[in-house]
């Protein structure tokens, strides 16, 4: 339904008593409330408050001490959310609620510049004044265990029980085991609107991979956010839970998250296609990919947000750790994927299954234009071998605290995404440094609580 009033219309015809509402917080953890349905007619009207801390606290609701926006010297005031009508849905694993999502705005109800939703919405509309539209698709990479929150905190998160033993990639044999849990997966979020491509098991204990279907690069974030939360719950049906951590155990390889990307014109034609190229790349491929390999550097932590987002971003287990390009090549940074008119494609590997989606689509996408617009030459490509072995090229960041600090000092990303994001960002990801130089490992107790 395109109109809003029409989905109002929907809403007061149902049956129902209760509508679900969410936001994001800045890792993309979906936070929200349950509303009474005439609440909910109310704030789609005029929208409604949201207490701020949802952009002062982290991960594990402990208050930044290191930001402006909010605290404990500004008391947490409301902020006000506006709801997106066209993000109805139904939720088919909880009564079928109707679920909304939103986007904050400032006390002009202009977009709140530190609102994921919000950012990605502001390179979106940079995009379309040039006459182009990206496309993106999302794959996600999670871990499944036979555990729930109560025992996982009596185990104190250590040896948790994958879903499945062993390494059994591609595996129709592993997925029927917990068939019913596979099949939820797969036929809930169809329902919930988040259509999946291809839904398969991968290298490793109880891990699956999920291919969202391609869409409108706002569309396809919503789905990504959607499927994490989403996947979670259904777990959580099956007395199962479901991680999207980067990495969690320093023997298996991390967890991906993927973003296929193209440019689509008016007309929906592909902008990144060239029959007369032998990679079939336009002019315009070229200098959008070279424009993320000239960012990615510097705008990192809006791909590898964590600190256990480094642990995955090392030499050998399926993640890139420099700046490399090749065609159909698994071990460069930036994929490229020649094929039709319809197919041909970018994809980008750096990010993990910890991404933001909104900030990871807006950095992808904000580095793409800028080398369009800068015209940005691109380098030869890894022709064949592993992209681990290109020591010319420039390594990235190798954790969180390296990556942070040229993020807020980058010319670039405060070009692309402003000063008012780019500092709060900066200021939460070094407090999340912060919390870990704190924390004592197992690592640490196992080396050296004897020994030393």
């Amino acid at each position: 339904m395109s109109k809003p009033e029409d989905v109002i219309k929907q809403i007061r015809r149902s049956e129902a008593t209760k509508v679900k509402v969410a936001v994001t917080d800045l890792d993309g953890v979906l936070r929200g409330k349950v509303m009474h349905v005439d609440k909910f007619l109310s704030a789609a009207e005029s929208g409604f408050g949201f207490c701020n801390v949802i952009f002062g606290w982290d991960s594990s609701d402990q208050a930044y001490d290191n930001v402006e926006y909010t605290g404990w010297h500004t008391g947490y005031p409301d902020a006000k959310v506006n709801l997106d009508l066209s993000t109805f849905r139904t939720i088919p694993w909880d009564q079928h609620i109707p679920f909304f999502l939103g986007d904050f705005v400032d006390d002009q109800d202009r977009p709140l510049a530190i609102c994921p939703r919000q950012l990605l919405k502001q390179i979106l509309a940079q995009a379309e004044v040039a006459g182009m539209y990206p496309m993106v698709g999302v794959e996600f990479e999670w871990f499944n265990f036979r555990e729930t929150p109560l025992t996982l905190a009596e185990k104190g998160h250590a040896r948790p029980e994958p879903l499945t033993p062993g390494m059994f990639g591609y595996s129709l044999l592993r997925s029927g085991y917990e068939r019913d849990f596979f099949n939820a997966l797969y036929d809930q979020m169809g329902e919930f609107d988040i259509p999946i491509e291809g839904l398969h098991t991968e290298t490793g204990p109880g891990v699956y991979e999920a291919a969202i279907a391609a869409a409108e690069a706002l569309e396809s974030a919503d789905r990504a956010v959607l499927f994490k939360a989403g996947a979670k719950e259904i777990a959580n049906r099956f007395g199962f839970t479901a991680s999207f951590m980067a990495r969690w155990n320093n023997q298996l390889p991390g967890c991906s998250g993927h973003l296929h990307q193209s440019l689509r014109n008016a007309d929906n034609v592909n902008l990144f296609y060239d029959a007369a190229d032998p990679l079939r790349m336009s002019p315009i491929f070229k200098s959008y990919l070279a424009g993320q390999m000239r960012c990615l550097p510097e705008i990192l932590p809006l791909f590898a947000p964590t600190v256990n987002s480094y642990k995955r971003l090392v030499e050998g287990f399926w993640a890139p750790t420099r700046v490399t390009w090749g065609r159909d090549n698994r071990t460069v940074c930036m994929r490229v994927i020649p094929g039709s008119e319809k197919s041909t494609r970018l994809e980008l590997r750096v990010g993990g299954a910890d991404i933001n989606p909104y900030l990871a689509i807006a950095a992808a996408i904000a580095a793409g234009l800028y080398g369009i617009e800068n015209k940005l030459e691109l380098t030869e490509p890894m022709t064949q071998g592993s992209g681990y072995l290109a020591k010319n090229a420039t390594r990235l960041p190798r954790n969180l605290a390296e990556a942070t600090e040229a993020f807020a000092k980058s010319a670039i990303a405060r070009e692309l995404f402003g000063d008012k994001f780019v500092d709060h960002y900066a200021a939460t990801r070094m407090w999340e440094w912060q919390q870990y130089q704190k924390s004592i490992t197992d690592w640490e107790l196992k080396r050296y609580f004897e020994i030393i």
